[in-house]
C-alpha cells in the first residue's frame, strides 16, 4: 500500500498533537505538589481532584455532541486552549481555595473537549480511509510531546521552581495555537468530521435520529463502553500501585522511580502508535483492541510475581504497548461503528465518560485489596479486570460487531 505525502494541514495537525500534550491535562502531576506548597491537606487535594474528575466525565458526551454540530472546530480547540492557560495563570496568581476549585473544575470540563475535537478535526481532514494512519501519527506526536514536556518541566522545576512549569505550559499553549492557525479551514469537511457520508441530500432522513437514540441504540457501542470500563478499572491504578509497592519496600527513590515509569512507557508508545496506525489501515481495529486488552493481565502477572524495582521495565514496556494500541484503535473503532450517523464525536465522548468510571474506581479497588491481601493480590485483581474485558470484547461484542473488524 503506497503512502501519500502529508498535506500542510496534516503536518500542522501533527504539531498540534505535540504541543497540546502539555496543555490538555492542565498541571497534571504537578497540581498536588503545588497545592501542598500552598498548605492544602492531602484529603482536600483528593476531594478537589475527585470533583474535577466527575465534572470532566459528565461533560464529555455533551461536548462531543457540540463538536459534531460545530463547523468551527479550530475555534473550539483555540478557545479551550486559551481558557486552560488563563485558568492556570489565575491559579498561579491567586491560589485561594475558591479560585483553585473554580479553575480546576473548569480545566477538567474544558479538557474533556480536546479528545472529541481532535478526533473531529482529524476525521474532517483525512476522511475515513486516511483515519487509521493519521490516528497513529497523532498518538505518536502526542506521546513525544508528553516526553519532552515532562523532561522540560522536571528540569525547569528543579532549576527555577514550580513557576517555571506554568511558563512552560504557556509556551506549549502558544505552540498549539500556532499549529491551529496553520490548519486551513477549507481543508476540513465538517460533515465527514461527524461521520456523515458524501451522498445526495435526498438520501438523508427528514428528521435524523438524535445523538441519544443513536448511542443508546447501538449494542456494539454499549459493549465497547463496558469493555473500556473494565480495561481502565484494571489499568488506571497499575502504575501508581507499582510505585507504591517498590517505595513501601524501600527499594527506590520515589521521585526518580515515578519519573522512570512514565518515561519508559511514553517512549514505547511512540513507535507502537505508528505501527498500530499502519496495521489498522490494512486489517482494522479489532485485533489491536484485543491485543491491548490482553497485555494488561500479563502486566499484572509480572508485577505480582516479581517483587523487584526492575519489574518496572517489562511492566511499563507492556503499558506502552497497550496504551499505544488503544490510543489508535478506540477512536478508530468508534468512528467506524457510528459512520453515517453524524454522531461520531458524541459516541467517542460517551465511551470516554464510561471508561472514566472505571478509572475513578480503580485506585480505590487496588488500595483496598493491597491493604487487606497484599500487593501481589492487588496486581492480580487488576489484571483480572482486564481479562474480564477480553471476554466481554471477544464473546459478547463479537457477534454484534463482526463487520467492524475492517477499518472502513
Amino acid at each position: 500500500m503506497t503512502s501519500h505525502p502529508l498535506t500542510p494541514s496534516q503536518r500542522w495537525l501533527c504539531g498540534l498533537n505535540f504541543f497540546i500534550a502539555d496543555v490538555r491535562d492542565g498541571l497534571g502531576p504537578f497540581l498536588g505538589v503545588f497545592l501542598m506548597g500552598q498548605g492544602w491537606p492531602a484529603d482536600d487535594i483528593g476531594y478537589l481532584m475527585g470533583a474535577a474528575g466527575i465534572a470532566g466525565m459528565l461533560a464529555t458526551t455533551p461536548l462531543g455532541a457540540w463538536v459534531d454540530g460545530s463547523r468551527r472546530k479550530r475555534g473550539l480547540l483555540a478557545g479551550a486552549t486559551v481558557l486552560l492557560l488563563a485558568g492556570n495563570l489565575a491559579l498561579w496568581a491567586w491560589p485561594t481555595p475558591a479560585v483553585t476549585a473554580a479553575t480546576q473544575i473548569l480545566a477538567a470540563v474544558v479538557g474533556a473537549l480536546f479528545g472529541p475535537a481532535l478526533m473531529g478535526l482529524t476525521l474532517g481532514l483525512v476522511g475515513p480511509r486516511g483515519l487509521p494512519r493519521q490516528l497513529g501519527r497523532n498518538e505518536a506526536w502526542n506521546h513525544a510531546g508528553n516526553v519532552i514536556a515532562a523532561a522540560l518541566a522536571g528540569l525547569a522545576g528543579y532549576r527555577w521552581g514550580l513557576p517555571a512549569v506554568f511558563v512552560l505550559m504557556v509556551l506549549m499553549g502558544c505552540g498549539a495555537l500556532l499549529c491551529l492557525a496553520g490548519i486551513r479551514s477549507r481543508d476540513i469537511d465538517h460533515d465527514v468530521a461527524r461521520g456523515l457520508e458524501a451522498r445526495p441530500a435526498a438520501d438523508y432522513p427528514s428528521s435524523p435520529p438524535s445523538a441519544w437514540r443513536v448511542l443508546a441504540g447501538s449494542r456494539a457501542l454499549c459493549l465497547l463502553a463496558v469493555t473500556m470500563l473494565l480495561f481502565h478499572l484494571g489499568n488506571a491504578a497499575m502504575l501508581p500501585l507499582l510505585g507504591q509497592s517498590v517505595v513501601a519496600r524501600g527499594q527506590a527513590d520515589p521521585s526518580a522511580y515515578t519519573a522512570s515509569t512514565i518515561i519508559v512507557a511514553q517512549l514505547v508508545m511512540i513507535p507502537v502508535a505508528l505501527l498500530a496506525g499502519r496495521h489498522a489501515e490494512r486489517r482494522g481495529y479489532w485485533g489491536l483492541i484485543t491485543a491491548a486488552l490482553a497485555v494488561l493481565p500479563l502486566r499484572g502477572a509480572i508485577a505480582a510475581a516479581w517483587a523487584s524495582p526492575w519489574a518496572l521495565i517489562p511492566v511499563q514496556v507492556l503499558d506502552g504497548v497497550g496504551a499505544g494500541l488503544m490510543g489508535v484503535a478506540l477512536p478508530g473503532l468508534v468512528a467506524h461503528m457510528l459512520r453515517g450517523s453524524g454522531h461520531i464525536n458524541a459516541g467517542l465522548g460517551a465511551v470516554t465518560a464510561i471508561q472514566g468510571i472505571g478509572a475513578a474506581l480503580s485506585p480505590a479497588l487496588a488500595g483496598w485489596v493491597a491493604q487487606h491481601f497484599g500487593y501481589a493480590t492487588a496486581f492480580a485483581t487488576l489484571g483480572g479486570c482486564a481479562a474480564l474485558g477480553v471476554l466481554v470484547f471477544r464473546y459478547a461484542m463479537y457477534p454484534a460487531t463482526n463487520s467492524h473488524r475492517s477499518p472502513v
